[in-house]
């Protein structure tokens, strides 16, 4: 029967023309073959031959039984509504069963049907939130419609844990928006605006409740929201509740007449499950706010004072914040007030900027180093500009001119602005540090010795024929500028003041303008504006008359040589210079000993400068080790050592090779053992070579000292018996060497290194001259 039906529908789709027939007979067919699995059930994959008859796979039958399952249990789903229940759970697993449905496909149908409910909510929630014409009761309409969603989700867990769930439908469980309308980045921002209302109104009631926590937290997981997306929101609705609960306390009087500010303040957080710190930040911020209006007319009086006060004991204002608030706040129209004050220049510093200065210093109730670390900043970054352009200068007058407009600028702007901000007299001010400067300048002996030195202490004369007071030396660049560029600020000043300045005349000609000791004490106070201590002045006004001395030493030392008219000459210049007497003779030494320097390289480059006369040196404390070089010193000891292997005596001193003058060159003992070593193996066969040339030549004592360098060198370095291809001439050598009368050990040791036998030598010393007659004539034979 089953496949009769089959047969008439495979032949209407064949009969049918149209597209829309065609589908309608292919889900007719799908049918049937569904049908007839729920009738045989297993058996039909052998009763019904589906597809050996109309060429269907068995894929095609897994597919329409799988379809028309899913259509069956869609329509029991329509059922299930938000109130749910543990009866249509089990007939839904039962329906799932009979319709052959897998739970795999069960559960996601389930899901995505419990999702569309909740997506009603939600979006009838929105259009509610949205809606330009939302009647009064609109927040609260939305509340209700998340509530239904919450609710809804409780009672799915709530069926998920019971006992018999095991019988219920697959999928019971929590709800998420994970694969529905609302899942992505565009619907993301519609849910954040529905947690956020549903956070403001768990706070209307000026606190958070354990219940509306939970609550939120299931919201948050049914949304899908982050940890940091909830918590900025929460942090936000929470933020405005706070504040709104604090003015109320403040306006009603509740927190000013509590016993404890700070116990107040915390249950007040409690309340509202709010951040103690984030609470702090907020007080902090309502102070600076107060702060701020108090002193929009530039100043804080009595009365703004007494609030502040009272507004920091209620909020719990730590005494740091409230520093931080005033430097801060106050300490900006503070600077705007300095930097107008610097900006007026030399000449618009007047009595209306001063009491511009003084007010905004005491009338903001800043502390007076807050006060100065300001004004600091400013005049330093003023200073920087004076140096900059100093260094842009094209030669040393117009830089030192520059410097002497920062000098300017110090002593009738900075000067007096320092002495406004405390309050005191600029006169008292610069009075009391030049009677603490010559205290310590006459402590110093140094400040006596140098001339310039003196010239820059301040002289009650010198100060009343200028008419100027002291500078300021509080503000310094000492932190701004490395030593070394300060002290080449403070020389090219100095030598301002030494050189005076040039002024160009027509035809090339220029006038030098003599300069009085004022300029001096200009020059001292630039050392107070470059942060110099009195130690770096004395050591720039030394190194420059030092380096005037060492100038005109090296030419009056031209050849090294230092006789008494040297130095009475010397004398007149150091007096000159104002250098003092043991600096100049450090540089009489230094210049003297470097001539010497040169001279001894230059004879030991020429061979002229042996070891004795090296120890003679070491003996008048001249330093060598400095004066030469370890190669050069390493030379001389190689060229001692030649020497001595050609010296004819055949001596050789071991412990004076290989200790004594390595030690008085200060070179490495055992390097100069193996260079040793390396001259007597050449210098012992080049030897014998030299002591048969000298045999044939007939030059007898030439052979005696050739043959004695050779016993030298086996003593540096012992060696086994020579070989020479005319034994005659070894025997004519031996023979000579014996007639010469050595010590019996050289004459034996050159037995054995000649390879001479006893007998032969017995017979070499009973034929004496003969000897040497036979080898004269057979050579003059040859």
């Amino acid at each position: 029967m089953h496949m009769e039906i089959g047969r008439r529908i495979f032949r209407q789709r064949l009969e049918t023309g149209d597209r829309d027939g065609d589908i309608e007979q292919r889900r007719a067919f799908q049918k049937l073959v569904y049908v007839s699995t729920l009738v045989f059930g297993e058996a039909s994959k052998f009763l019904l031959p589906w597809k050996r008859v109309f060429r269907v796979t068995d894929s095609q039958v897994e597919v329409a039984v799988r379809d028309n399952a899913q259509r069956l249990y869609a329509f029991k789903l329509k059922s299930v509504g938000r109130d749910v229940d543990v009866n249509q759970l089990v007939s839904l697993r039962e329906a799932q069963l009979s319709c052959l449905l897998s739970d795999e496909l069960a559960e996601d149908m389930f899901k995505e049907h419990t999702r569309k409910l909740v997506e009603e909510n939600i979006s009838t929630a929105l259009s509610i939130l949205k809606s330009r014409t939302r009647a009064v009761r609109g927040a609260t309409q939305v509340v209700e419609e998340l509530n239904k969603a919450l609710a809804f989700n409780n009672l799915l867990i709530s069926l998920k844990n019971h006992p018999d769930a095991g019988r219920f439908a697959c999928g019971v469980g929590p709800i998420s928006l994970m694969g529905g309308e609302y899942d992505g980045d565009r619907k993301m921002d519609d849910l954040k605006l529905l947690y956020r209302a549903y956070v403001a109104d768990s706070l209307s009631s000026g606190r958070m409740e354990e219940n509306k926590l939970a609550a939120l937290n299931q919201l948050k997981n049914i949304f899908g929201l982050g940890k940091r997306e909830t918590e900025g929101i929460m942090l936000d609705v929470t933020s405005k509740a706070y504040r709104k609960r604090l003015a109320q306390s403040v306006s009603g009087g509740d927190l000013e007449a509590a016993d404890s500010k700070a116990a107040f303040l915390q249950n007040l957080c409690d309340e509202l499950h709010f951040d103690p710190k984030k609470a702090s930040e907020i007080h902090e911020e309502i102070y600076r706010q107060k702060l701020q209006q108090c002193v929009a007319d530039g100043e804080l009086n009595e009365e703004d004072v007494a609030i502040l006060l009272r507004l920091r004991v209620m909020l719990c204002v730590p005494q740091q914040t409230v520093e931080a608030a005033h430097a801060d706040i106050c300490g900006s129209l503070f600077e705007k007030v300095v930097k107008d004050a610097i900006a007026s220049g030399i000449d618009g510093y007047d009595d209306d900027v001063k009491k511009s200065v003084r007010k905004a210093a005491h009338g903001l109730r800043l502390t007076r180093e807050a006060a100065m670390s300001i004004a600091s900043t400013a005049v330093r970054k003023i200073f920087i500009n004076y140096v900059k352009r100093s260094r842009a200068a094209g030669n040393r007058i117009e830089a030192a001119k520059e410097l002497k407009k920062m000098i300017a600028f110090n002593s009738l702007v900075v000067t007096e602005l320092v002495a406004d901000i405390k309050g005191e007299s600029s006169d008292a001010a610069s009075e009391e540090p030049i009677k603490e400067e010559e205290v310590q300048i006459e402590e110093d002996d140094d400040w006596d010795s140098l001339e310039t030195l003196r010239k820059i202490k301040p002289r009650e004369k010198l100060t009343a024929k200028l008419g100027r007071r002291g500078g300021q030396t509080e503000i310094t660049l000492k932190d701004d500028l490395p030593e070394r560029e300060r002290t080449d600020l403070y020389k090219t000043y100095l030598l301002f003041c030494l050189t005076g300045e040039v002024t160009k005349i027509p035809f090339g000609a220029q006038i030098t303008t003599k300069k009085d000791d004022s300029e001096y004490l200009l020059l001292n106070q630039l050392g107070g504006i470059l942060g110099l201590t009195d130690k770096e002045i004395v050591e720039v006004h030394r190194s420059l008359a030092e380096q005037a001395f060492r100038q005109q030493a090296e030419v009056i030392l031209a050849d090294g040589q230092l006789t008494k008219a040297r130095i009475e000459q010397l004398n007149e210049v150091q007096k000159q210079v104002g250098l003092p007497p043991q600096y100049a003779q450090k540089v009489i030494k230094n210049i003297t000993t470097t001539k010497m320097a040169a001279a001894i390289e230059t004879a030991v480059s020429q061979g002229r400068l042996n070891i004795k006369q090296i120890r003679e040196l070491k003996e008048a404390s001249v330093d060598l080790d400095s004066m030469l070089s370890e190669s050069l010193r390493e030379n001389v000891f190689k060229k001692t050592v030649d020497e001595m292997f050609s010296s004819g005596t055949g001596e050789f001193d071991g412990e004076e090779v290989y200790e004594k003058i390595p030690l008085d060159l200060n070179i490495n003992a055992e390097k100069a053992k193996g260079v040793v070593h390396e001259l007597a193996r050449t210098r012992l066969s080049n030897s014998l070579i030299q002591a048969v040339s000298l045999l044939r030549q007939r030059n007898s004592s030439g052979v005696v000292s050739s043959l004695n360098d050779l016993l030298a060198c086996d003593k540096a370095v012992p060696s086994e018996p020579l070989s020479w291809e005319v034994t005659e001439e070894l025997a004519d050598l031996f023979a000579i060497y014996m007639k010469s009368d050595p010590a019996p050990e050289k004459l034996s040791r050159l037995q054995y290194l000649l390879g001479i036998s006893d007998s032969t030598a017995v017979t070499l010393r009973e034929m004496g001259d003969r000897v040497l007659q036979i080898g004269t004539e057979e050579e003059f034979v040859f």
